[in-house]
């Protein structure tokens, strides 16, 4: 055999390593609801003219505090947790990058030498003699030609884990931006309840000071004297407390920034926060379907398919290849000598005929497919129901601060009458103190609604896939049902999902940029893949 018949056997060789036995994927059907819901609760959010969605508005837009914008610029520079997400990407990538250098053969060189002595007995000659070689090799070891495959189907679900990772770090990097504006925005609010408790702290003991001095010159009771002492106690232990979850708030925030944040970047009430922008959620809830938790867990399932794939390849022959190209000689001197060129070609086929282990693996295989589609489907309902209970607070938080404003008022204004009623002698100080409590009460109840109206805002936006610097699109197309495929041929440019369904065994254009921002600069793609018929015998 010469050398362009071994070189023809190769190109057949990785020709036919282009089959798959993995199923045809097509995305489910998303198991909510088409629109999102309506009711008495969503009325003020059905009708957003102009507003943008959040997918499409960047952090630095959606967040127009300049100061809440440094927090989280440090907050992403910083971060231990998402700086872990990123590992673990380059993890997943250098794994990938191990599985798909499996399709491709090892060669090696090797060089070798020895002298041998042959006593007379075993010698050909009847004499003793030496037997000198020397050898230089250039080689395949064991190569396995992917017939069915299988590798193929392996380092398909290598890039599908690693996509899946790269969405975990666009949805750490979610959670990260939300977090922070949700800790900023609380620091706000209690420090301005600290400011409304001193305030009341203040109020309270200017009118303990005045009783006391009733109550000496006899003009008060010492019922009237242990009734303002109540809530001047109550206040005091009020300012301890917010004094303690202010300190906890920059404890959280410094967590999540990674350093200390400076304290002319901290908010000093929520009045001086400036709110973000308002979004739309979208016209359907379909929107979700590109939250990066969401596409993890697709790609997820892509690799489900793979695996499958890989488990039916192991009912089927493999092919191995072992080969080299050299030269030896008797003498170190004649080793490059014409006429001293050596080969050898070995091939090998292994064909299962009983092993209980490949149809536990395919089992196996199945299963996790559907345990991974559930876990899919799951997430698209979490997902909606996150959504539609953020709706439901933006739909009703207006009301309710508007009416807890009006309550406010009306119980100051009580709170006002009840001094004047009490001075002129008309009421005890009871009513006094009654009345300043529940100004008090309400007054703590409007700060945590401007605050829930504010961190629902953040929280809208988060849920719907807001807050991610995108590395790349991932596109999956619009599916029907589940089902299973025969090997199709696929070219090596990008295949557009929106005029065929995503295939495990066929490279999305996506996963293509994928493997040209793996390679480098434009590296040597996959080649296509032959039509076969896998199915036989393997349901």
């Amino acid at each position: 055999m010469n050398r362009q018949q071994l070189f023809l056997l190769a190109g057949i060789a990785l020709f036919l390593g282009g089959c798959s036995l993995a199923p045809k994927y097509t995305r489910p059907e998303a198991p909510i609801p088409a629109d999102w819901p309506m009711g008495a609760a969503y009325k003020e959010t059905q009708a957003m003219p102009g507003a943008p969605t959040a997918q499409a508005l960047r952090w630095q837009e959606f967040f127009t505090d300049q100061k809440l914008q440094q927090i989280i610029k440090t907050a992403l520079n910083n971060n231990r947790d998402l700086r872990l997400a990123a590992l673990n990407v380059e993890r997943a990538r250098a794994l990938y990058g191990i599985q798909r250098a499996e399709l491709l053969p090892t060669v090696s060189a090797m060089g070798s030498g020895g002298k041998q002595r042959v006593p007379a007995d075993l010698s050909a000659t009847g004499k003793s003699m030496r037997v000198e070689q020397y050898s230089v090799n250039l080689g395949i070891s064991s190569w396995e030609i992917d017939f069915f495959g299988r590798i193929r189907s392996l380092k398909d679900r290598a890039l599908q884990e690693y996509l899946a990772t790269e969405q975990a770090r666009r949805s750490a990097q979610i959670s990260l931006v939300s977090e922070v504006a949700r800790v900023s925005l609380t620091l706000a609010a209690d420090r301005e309840n600290l400011k409304l408790t001193r305030s009341t702290l203040e109020t309270q003991q200017a009118a303990y000071a005045l009783i006391q001095w009733q109550y000496e010159v006899g003009l008060a009771t010492k019922l009237d004297l242990r009734q303002a002492q109540i809530p001047v106690d109550a206040a005091r232990g009020n300012v301890a407390r917010y004094t303690q979850l202010v300190a906890q708030d920059k404890n959280a925030l410094n967590l999540l920034t990674g350093s200390p944040v400076s304290e002319d970047l901290l908010p000093a009430d929520l009045s001086s926060v400036i709110p973000p922008k308002e979004i739309s959620p979208g016209l359907s809830s379909e929107a979700l379907l590109n939250r990066p938790d969401i596409v993890a867990a697709e790609h997820r399932l892509k690799g489900a398919y793979a695996f499958i794939g890989a488990a039916r390849a192991a009912f089927f022959p493999r092919i191995s290849l072992t080969t080299a190209l050299g030269t030896a000689s008797a003498e170190l001197s004649g080793l490059f000598n014409s006429g001293s060129d050596t080969w050898n070609f070995t091939p090998q086929i292994v064909l299962p005929i009983f092993d209980a282990r490949t149809w536990a693996a395919l089992r196996v295989s199945k299963a996790d497919r559907k345990i991974v589609l559930t876990q899919y489907e799951k997430a698209i309902q979490t997902a909606f129901r996150e959504v539609a209970d953020s709706l439901a607070v933006q739909g009703t938080i207006n009301q309710q601060i508007s009416a807890q404003q009006s309550l406010v008022n009306a119980v100051a204004e009580t709170y006002r009458l009840s001094n004047i009623r009490y001075k002129t002698g008309i009421d005890s100080y009871l009513g006094v103190l009654d009345a300043q409590r529940s100004l008090y009460a309400a007054q703590r109840v409007l700060i945590s609604l401007r605050l829930a109206r504010l961190a629902n805002q953040v929280r809208l936006y988060a849920v719907l896939g807001g807050g991610s610097e995108k590395t790349f699109h991932t596109k999956a197309d619009h599916s029907g049902r589940l089902g299973r495929s025969r090997c199709t041929t696929t070219g090596g440019s990008p295949t557009s999902t929106a005029s065929r369904p995503s295939r495990v065994s066929t490279l999305t254009g996506t996963e293509q940029q994928t493997i040209r921002d793996f390679d480098g600069q434009g590296g040597t793609q996959p080649g296509g893949q032959r039509p076969c018929r896998p199915e036989r015998g393997v349901r």
